[in-house]
């Protein structure tokens, strides 16, 4: 696969459009009978002894240690950026527990097919998460001991990613097939459908049937609270979610409305950006939905528009009271409406003892996000409504914009490849539930 992710913490976002049909579809469906068989923590049974190793599940012979679901766990809480409540703490804890042995039979797959992963690659990929923490890697591997998680965790699951992929290229990539007029169809349905809505969405995904729908509808309510509370979406994401979007984060890239079950889009098409719809009921299972961004199909996007603009800065004077600042702001809000044209800058801010100051040019999207619709609807000439913080306030007067040209529609290559992609992915959720149902597991 040519999308690899091997971190918690981070999140790929397509270059272009995805293609395929909903990932709740029901003919490859993510059993949750693993996860229903493992047996529940119980803390007080365990050994006080930390240099004791009790095994949690013996997968087709192979062990997986409490000291390696503890390991993992810890590597989670602090992906997630937050408290995670003790009861949290029992259920997250059967999920690691299940994508532990996942790990073990996808690495046992790899080792019956030849497939092996040096160590120097698992070392790059080591390193290179280090850097996106700002860390040299040693200084990482102490930081993962102090949360309680260690080196050797993060390289058996960055391992056990790289080992899967490689496998995949070579078993179930030569036999996924697309063809021209499929490539052909999806490009017209674009060009049909262009001015239409179109999202980047992350995604969990949790299967349910009619018998375990309330069960899992709660468990997709308590995620929800979570992130809500501060954890990390994609966390939870990689975590949880049974759609093969989890080694993303849940990133499903941008899709356009036409592609998603209706329940799905009704459910975002109201939402606003960073915004989580769910749970929402489809007949595969329930989903939860991120939305990251909105624009329209093969239209410009007018946040890449391109602005030129000076910035009046008005100081808060040391001591001034409330009254005193809320007439300051008024009379900014005054000279903000009469005065135009960037050359009247220099007046604005010296009525309003300011100052002006040039900013580089930079698209709209780079701004704060408060910013958007006013720079988007603005007139060349016209300033922003005041804004600011408690020592001071400020507008935007427009000087120039640069606005985007027509986006163009993909390649035959980005299509196709997307295409390849998700055809990839669910063929591999195939291999792994077969997996998962041949195997031998003991639970300790």
């Amino acid at each position: 696969m040519k999308k690899i992710i091997f971190l918690l913490f981070t999140c790929l976002i397509s270059a272009f459009p995805a293609f395929a049909q909903d990932s709740g579809d029901a003919k490859a469906p993510e059993d949750n009978v693993l996860l229903k068989s493992i047996p529940t923590r119980n803390d007080s049974a365990r050994d006080t002894d930390p240099r004791i190793r009790k095994a949690a599940a013996i997968v087709n012979g192979s062990v997986v240690t409490d000291l390696d679901v503890d390991q993992r766990l810890a590597l989670v809480v602090t992906a997630s950026g937050t408290q995670v409540p003790k009861e949290e703490l029992t259920r997250l804890h059967a999920q690691i527990l299940r994508n532990l042995i996942d790990e073990k039979l996808q690495v046992i797959e790899a080792k019956v097919h030849d497939v092996t992963i040096d160590d120097k690659e698992v070392n790059d990929a080591f390193d290179r998460v280090a850097q996106n923490f700002k860390k040299t890697p040693d200084d990482f591997d102490k930081f993962l001991r102090s949360t309680g998680s260690s080196k050797m965790s993060l390289h058996d699951q960055i391992q056990a990613e790289l080992a899967w992929n490689r496998l995949l290229r070579r078993r179930v990539e030569p036999f996924v097939n697309v063809g021209d007029n499929e490539v052909d169809a999806v490009i017209k349905k674009l060009q049909d459908s262009k001015g239409q809505d179109q999202y980047r969405i992350a995604e969990i995904f949790l299967a349910a049937t009619k018998e375990n729908e309330s069960e899992i509808t709660a468990q997709a309510n308590n995620i929800l609270k979570q992130i809500k509370s501060g954890a990390s979406f994609i966390a939870y994401a990689r975590q949880y979610s049974e759609s093969g979007t989890a080694a993303l984060g849940g990133d499903r890239g941008w899709v356009a409305a036409p592609q998603l079950d209706p329940k799905l889009k009704d459910a975002i098409s109201n939402l606003k950006t960073g915004e989580i719809a769910g749970p929402v009921r489809v007949p595969a299972g329930i989903y939860l939905l991120l939305l990251n961004e909105k624009r329209k199909i093969l239209a410009p996007d007018p946040l890449d528009a391109v602005v030129t603009f000076k910035q009046i800065v008005v100081p808060f004077p040391t001591g001034a009271t409330k009254a005193q600042l809320e007439q300051m702001v008024r009379t900014l809000t005054a000279s903000s409406t009469t005065i135009t044209g960037c050359g009247r800058a220099a007046d604005m801010a010296k009525a309003v003892n300011g100052k002006a100051v040039d900013v580089p040019s930079q698209k709209i999207r780079d701004l704060p996000e408060g910013l958007h619709a006013q720079m988007i609807n603005l007139q060349i000439g016209k300033s922003t409504k005041p804004f600011g913080t408690e020592k001071e306030a400020r507008v935007l007067m427009l000087c120039g914009r640069d606005d985007p040209k027509s986006s163009t529609e993909p390649s035959y290559d980005e299509v196709y490849a997307q295409i390849n992609e998700q055809r990839m992915d669910l063929a591999a959720r195939r291999y792994m539930r077969d997996l998962r149902r041949d195997a031998v597991i003991d639970y300790r």
